[in-house]
């Protein structure tokens, strides 16, 4: 929290920074205007700042401020009467809301519209993800004993994710894809530096890397976690810094953390270089932490290797990788698990010619990321569940998050192909009352039900998520029995479009730095 307190220090000058935000933020310009009029009236009408700084930024300081507050008070918890499992939902929250302070230091520093809208949804994420923990360990009687004040942050934040979504809507850049930015050449959008279009291009990328891992010890490392807490000491800033990780099976529980940025695991292959392991629910670990890898340092990238989870289907919820890492590249990953395989948490990120296997909401959380030309391999559930792809948790109707499947494979895993007939499966379900996905010219194979998707609860979300289909094939895409919720689009091509990684992953910016081949439009 060092470093997060020097950032705060010198959050008057960086509200300097926003004065070119000023002259254009004036489609929400008062407390009337936002999703909670009370709350806004409350923390900035009255704020002398406003007049001269804008009402864009002060909310935003306000909010920061508040999320500052809301982590002093939940650090500082008297947890004598917590139980164990309590406790663990607590530890989880108190690293959210030290992220959520992290998210809203960078809002502040920044004058990018794209970036502020990623970083305060990220910050929605935590909030949620905060609650779910007591709520998935029978916890949820010890909410009432978080701080009072997270309701009022809450609100905060959701006005500060409409105030700069409108001034975001009355830019000339938000007509443009990608923000306006120019797209390379050579299939590679312009995201990602020349130096990591190299390192995924190369066949030979593993002869570049700064540290080698084998467990037959004969690298500098026998596990990813050492040559990661290596990385710090051995690397200049926050340059690219690139782990090879030889063929062999690793049982270790990963954490890339904020500060590791940059860095890069390139394995043998698929099946080759395998990390594995098997915390769930089931055991007392809240869905957040059952990852068997998680990512959250920005710019990481994958390639070549295999995440998994062990736990199997009768463990319920069991993470084989969390992402949280922004601007993150997968290319050539296979993700192995049951339920809650592939945890997008926030942020942005791009999937290529990954294979991802799962039984329930396998592909599920909060971040604005784009899967192309992957494999989706429904497995075999427990007897009496069903199948669901995808479960979004977009949760505030502003955030910019969203799971788009674009010129991907669903089709049946091994396990599933021989019961296939007896066993529904769908696109998925809506998590959160905002939920967002789209699946766009991929192959859906006779294994997708045709309703296409699966309510939650009730009529949960139903008018107000978004789900949508474009130009898919195969057996599986017939739309004539769909759905016909509110939520639910077969979208034209103007709509379709909104969802490539030019437009709504922004990766005309990003993801050619990585090297990794994607397809900008349709």
């Amino acid at each position: 929290m060092d470093k997060l307190f020097v950032v705060l220090g010198l959050v008057s000058a960086s509200l300097l920074v926003f004065a070119s935000r000023v002259a254009n933020c004036d489609t929400i310009s008062s407390c009337t205007q936002t999703p909670y009029p009370r709350v806004c009236n409350s923390f900035i009408s009255s704020n002398p700042l406003v007049a001269s700084k804008g009402f864009l930024n002060v909310s935003l300081t306000v909010t920061l401020n508040q999320a500052q507050l809301a982590h002093s008070l939940i650090s500082a918890m008297d947890l004598s009467s917590f139980d164990e499992l309590a406790k663990v939902a607590w530890t989880d929250c108190l690293e959210l809301y030290d992220d959520t302070v992290n998210q809203l230091n960078r809002v502040l520093l920044s004058n990018s519209w794209e970036d502020t809208q990623t970083w305060l949804s990220a910050a929605v994420a935590n909030e949620e993800t905060c609650k779910n923990g007591f709520m998935e360990l029978n916890s949820a009687s010890y909410l009432s004993s978080l701080p009072s004040m997270l309701s009022n942050f809450s609100k905060l934040l959701s006005n500060s994710l409409a105030i700069n979504n409108q001034e975001a809507s009355t830019s000339s850049l938000a007509s443009k894809p990608g923000g306006g930015r120019r797209l390379l050449a050579g299939g590679f959008p312009s995201w990602v530096s020349a130096g990591d279009r190299k390192l995924l291009k190369s066949s030979t990328a593993a002869s570049q890397a700064n540290i080698v891992v084998a467990a037959d010890g004969s690298g500098n490392y026998k596990t990813i976690s050492e040559a990661l807490s290596a990385s710090s000491n051995l690397r200049s800033g926050t340059s690219r810094f690139v782990i090879y990780v030889k063929k062999g099976t690793y049982k270790e529980n990963v954490q890339i953390t904020k500060s590791m940025k940059n860095i890069m695991l390139i394995g043998d292959g698929i099946d080759a270089t395998i990390v594995t392991g098997s915390k769930n629910v089931q055991d007392g670990s809240t869905t957040f932490k059952s990852a068997t890898v998680a990512a959250v340092g920005d710019g990481f990238i994958a390639k070549n290797m295999t995440f998994q989870n062990t736990a199997g289907p009768q463990k319920y919820q069991a993470v084989a990788f969390r992402s949280s890492s922004d601007l993150s590249v997968f290319y050539h990953v296979s993700f192995k698990g049951y339920q809650d395989t592939l945890y997008v948490y926030s942020q942005r990120q791009f999937y290529r010619n990954c294979d991802i296997y799962g039984t329930v909401d396998f592909i599920f959380g909060d971040a604005v990321v784009v899967f192309q030309r992957c494999n989706i391999y429904p497995r075999k559930p427990l007897s009496g569940q069903e199948n669901t792809v995808t479960a979004q948790g977009r949760s505030d109707p502003n955030e910019n998050t969203g799971i788009s499947i674009h010129d991907c494979q669903i089709t049946a895993a091994s396990d599933l192909k021989a019961v296939q007939s007896s066993v529904k499966t769908y696109l998925g379900r809506p998590w959160k009352e905002y939920s967002r996905t789209v699946v766009m010219k991929t192959y859906l194979d006779s294994l997708i039900d045709p309703a296409g998707w699966l309510e939650w609860s009730g009529d949960f979300a139903l008018s107000t998520l978004y789900y949508g289909e474009y130009e898919n094939t195969g057996s599986g895409s017939n739309t004539s029995e769909r759905v016909n919720w509110k939520g639910y689009h077969i979208m034209s091509t103007s709509e379709a479009q909104n969802f490539t990684v030019a437009n709504f992953l922004g990766g005309g910016t990003w993801i050619s730095s990585a090297g990794v081949p994607y397809t900008s439009g349709l």
